[in-house]
């Protein structure tokens, strides 16, 4: 892959993950995605004693409703739960099928199980840290949250299943929503540097437009 295009994705790699400090909170509330490295990192920071409790959230979505036959969410509560983290500490919600349903529905499962934590600690994969703490704070901005993933580089982050092309074009479609879902009342409006916008620009003028929306 030209040099050029793994630079202006690294921009947009930047841009998308805030990499800010990690925060305790009471409950760390877990995005499912075809990244089961989320799930590995979600049970770390239970056993690091960042949050009594963990919600996974996620049905199947457009990257793993082809390839997985259980939800998001079973999935990374499996793998948790294989690493140690209590069942009797993990909710599951798994009939979400994008990041404004991973709030709106764990929101309704915490009111239906008579749970109200005041802090969250969201943990969803590096180049999400935004816009999951955007649609966070749009769909329940009484609520305090962090963000966290885990702390891979990005030229270390693509794996066999989930290619440099492939985290590329998620990448550039998730740029997009950035701009367009605050004018829906989807998420949180972001500061957009002209950086990261003229190294969007230029990734789509290179074929990165897989995932953008019409």
């Amino acid at each position: 892959m030209e040099t050029i295009i793994l630079e202006k994705a690294q921009i947009l790699w930047d841009y998308l993950r805030l990499g800010k400090p990690l925060h305790k909170a009471e409950c760390l509330l877990v995005m499912g995605s075809h990244d089961l490295r989320v799930a590995d990192y979600a049970a770390r920071l239970y056993a690091e004693d960042w949050a009594p409790l963990i919600i996974f959230s996620g049905g199947l979505g457009n990257f793993t409703r082809d390839i997985w036959q259980e939800s998001e969410a079973e999935k990374f509560a499996r793998i948790a739960m294989d690493k140690g983290v209590p069942k009797n500490k993990i909710l599951i919600e798994s009939q979400s099928t994008n990041t404004g349903e991973n709030v709106q529905f764990s929101r309704e499962l915490l009111k239906r199980r008579g749970l109200d934590p005041s802090t969250f600690l969201l943990v969803h994969k590096p180049y999400m840290e935004r816009r999951a703490l955007a649609t966070f704070q749009q769909n329940w901005p009484e609520k305090i949250a962090y963000v966290t993933s885990p702390p891979i580089p990005f030229m270390e982050y693509p794996t066999s299943e989930i290619p440099m092309e492939l985290v590329i074009q998620i990448m550039v479609g998730d740029f997009q929503r950035i701009m367009i879902y605050p004018q829906k009342g989807y998420q949180a409006p972001q500061r957009i540097p002209k950086k990261a916008l003229t190294a969007y620009k230029f990734l789509v003028e290179k074929g990165f437009n897989q995932h953008l929306l019409d």
